[in-house]
């Protein structure tokens, strides 16, 4: 008997219309739909007409539920994973499950769709060529600070997530490890009625939030800027030097992504500088 295939499918942030005409399919045709929340994901079913049974899994019952679900698998019955909004494991369940299926030889397909964090990042106009992602900081502060603290000097553009709970809190921990300065985007209720996507310093964004009380609600998706944002003219003598080393040896864009590994710089500051530097090369 052939085993099933276990689908991870990225759900709508918010818009419904978000959702792949893939991934409807995919929950339609399935046996099984193993949800986050059941009550939340029938408003996704109900909106495209899929009937498929639902179970739940989430961070307090997948550890005792996947053996069950993976023997399905391994009877030939199809699953999809789905978590309450975004593409699973993503700061929602399903690692256990997907790593037992795969343990077992068992096929785990994506159905790609909606990111929370890459929504973010096309927007925020910061650099996105590297990038951190750190999901949730720690809900106690003590924890969030030492967290914050050990990404300082990241030079990679930090992406978090934050609730509404936490997020004034969040934001003032940020400026006692970054800087009041350091730049940031905050955006809010991505893909719903009052999308907002703000930048500024961070402390910029603090002072907002506390002064506007109504936007303090929703989901939110931190993105800092990297810590060679602020680097020193020194720095940046450095990494040109490295630069100009490389396009003596390498093409243009070798050179500047063997630049970027070696310096941290970001890879698109260093395209604009190499630009500069072969317009200024004396020609042969």
């Amino acid at each position: 008997m052939a085993v099933g295939t276990l689908y991870v499918v990225a759900t709508p942030i918010g818009n419904l219309e978000d959702f792949s005409a893939r991934g409807a399919r995919v929950l339609a045709e399935v046996d099984l739909i193993a949800a986050e929340d059941t009550r939340h994901s029938a408003k996704l079913l109900q909106h495209y007409g899929v009937h498929t049974k639902v179970v739940s899994i989430h961070d307090y019952n997948e550890r005792a539920k996947t053996p069950q679900l993976v023997e399905m698998l391994r009877a030939g019955k199809s699953i999809a994973l789905v978590s309450d909004a975004g593409t699973p494991l993503l700061s929602d369940p399903g690692f256990h499950l997907v790593r037992a299926a795969r343990g077992a030889n068992i096929a785990v397909v994506p159905i790609p769709g909606p990111c929370a964090a890459t929504a973010a990042l096309c927007v925020a106009g910061l650099p996105t060529d590297r990038f951190a992602f750190e999901g949730f900081p720690p809900p106690r502060a003590a924890a969030r600070r030492a967290l914050f603290a050990t990404l300082r000097n990241e030079p990679r553009t930090i992406v978090f997530y934050e609730s509404s709970h936490r997020i004034v809190e969040s934001l003032a921990d940020m400026i006692g490890a970054f800087g009041a300065e350091r730049r940031a985007v905050l955006a809010r209720e991505l893909t719903k009625r009052f999308e907002t996507v703000r930048d500024g310093t961070l402390a910029e964004l603090h002072a907002h939030l506390v002064e506007h009380e109504n936007e303090q609600l929703g989901e939110f998706v931190v993105l800092i800027a990297g810590a060679c944002g602020t680097a020193s003219a020194g720095d940046e003598v450095g990494s040109d030097r490295v630069l100009r080393v490389l396009l003596e040896e390498l093409p243009l864009k070798e050179a500047v992504k063997l630049a970027a590994r070696l310096t941290g710089a970001h890879k698109n500051e260093l395209y604009d500088r190499a630009l500069a530097m072969k317009a200024e090369s004396p020609k042969s």
